[in-house]
């Protein structure tokens, strides 16, 4: 009696394996002739008996759907997790079996869903459509997960679409994850053009050495992105109104990153963004002591110092960076409005005087003091002229200003002003 239970049983497990060797058969026969509906159809039989399947029948199986999955006419992103999914169980069926009969396939398969996803994520930014090439290139990061730059892209989008949670959750991840996004670039000289060139990879940029195409083989890397991501946490948090979860994001990266200038940068700008322009003032102030032959953060600085209403301060920034930098034309731009500033008060009480003797005298004064601020800015303006000659408001200032001074110049400004306006 026992026999006869173990050949039936063995009689059994056969039936099953041709039942389900016969719809993969029959799934694959569709797929070729291309009738997806018949090739899913089958697939729907074999599922109900994959749990007594061995494993080069799961791997089929799996490979079939994913290919199913990808050829649907439903393009939508459902249809593309799940075949990224079904190859990514194949190459895990296989990587615990040993097998690899459709290991290559299926990294072909994933590999161009995922090149299909960007794709479309990059119609969808030059589109605007920020939210939805989120989407797409958090899928591609999910059909491949060591490869986090899909989840870095996918983050930007987020923000630039304004979806500020999905955004943070994507930075958490990242950071989560230890992610810093430093790249490897390889680059060499083209022999015949004199341009440096990049390439993809260094086996690339070496066989064109070789070749004798180009010299002068460079390698290097990118910066961090980390204090990016930090910088973005702490903006879209000032963004909610979640101020002191800004500054406990920054003070997380300072842990980490105590000295990077690029952080304590971000950090500067966190607080300036909040209104505290003390302490921007003093962590730039720090920053600058680190890097003093910088023009940028001397210039910054000046702007922090006119806000605060310390424009004589902001007057020695902007001057420091003009001597690091003599043609920084927005310093000296700067300059000129800090001078030009001086005019309101000068005009108030001009305009205040009455028709007496002392009255006629303090106006001569006055009137003499504004003409000394209009000659204290004119360098300044025409210093900014220099580097950027169609600066319109700088020429519509000066021909003002000249006139005031009854300078001949002032004409040829008001020429200068209807050429840059076109005639107008």
């Amino acid at each position: 009696m026992r026999t006869k239970f173990v050949i039936a049983f063995f009689l059994a497990i056969s039936a099953v394996g041709f039942s389900q060797k016969k719809a993969l058969n029959a799934a694959k026969k569709a797929l070729k002739s291309g009738d997806i509906e018949v090739a899913n159809d089958a697939l729907k039989a074999a599922e109900g008996q994959l749990e007594a399947a061995d494993d080069k029948q799961k791997a089929q199986y799996y490979f079939l759907k994913g290919q199913v999955a990808s050829a649907s006419s439903d393009k939508s992103l459902d249809k593309i997790e799940q075949a990224a999914n079904s190859y990514t169980k194949v190459l895990e069926i296989e990587e615990a079996s040993g097998s690899k009969k459709y290991t290559n396939q299926a990294n072909t398969g994933i590999q161009a869903l995922r090149q299909s996803l960007v794709e479309q994520a990059v119609a969808d930014q030059k589109a605007g459509n920020n939210k939805e090439a989120a989407d797409k290139l958090y899928l591609g990061y999910k059909t491949k997960k060591s490869d986090t730059s899909y989840l870095y892209f996918a983050a930007s989008n987020a923000v630039n679409g304004k979806d500020y949670d999905r955004a943070l959750k994507y930075y958490n991840e990242l950071i989560d994850l230890g992610y810093k996004g430093i790249e490897e670039r390889f680059t060499a000289t083209n022999k015949e053009t004199g341009e440096v060139e990049p390439f993809d990879s260094k086996e690339l940029r070496d066989f064109s050495i070789k070749g004798g195409t180009h010299i002068k083989p460079e390698a290097s890397k990118t910066k961090s992105r980390q204090a990016e991501i930090t910088k973005n946490i702490a903006l879209i948090y000032i963004t909610q109104g979640k101020d002191e979860e800004a500054i406990k994001a920054m003070e997380a990266a300072k842990l980490q990153n105590p000295n990077d200038p690029a952080l304590m940068q971000e950090e500067a700008n966190m607080f300036y963004k909040l209104g505290n322009l003390e302490k921007y003032q003093e962590l730039m102030q720090a920053i600058v002591a680190n890097d003093p032959e910088n023009p940028n953060l001397l210039y910054n600085l000046g702007v922090s110092a006119s806000r605060l209403g310390d424009n004589e301060q902001a007057i020695k920034y902007y001057q420091k960076a003009l001597e690091i930098k003599p043609d920084y034309s927005s310093a000296q731009i700067n300059i000129a409005a800090i001078i030009l500033s001086g005019e309101t008060a000068l005009n108030e009480e001009m305009n205040s005087l009455g028709g007496s003797s002392a009255d006629y005298k303090r106006f001569d004064v006055l009137k003499k003091q504004k003409q000394d601020l209009y000659r204290e800015a004119v360098p300044y303006l025409e210093g900014a002229l220099q580097s950027k000659p169609d600066n319109v408001e700088a020429v519509r200032t000066l021909m003002q200003i000249f006139y005031q001074l009854d300078d001949p110049k002032a004409d040829d400004m008001k020429n200068k002003l209807k050429a840059l306006e076109g005639g107008n």
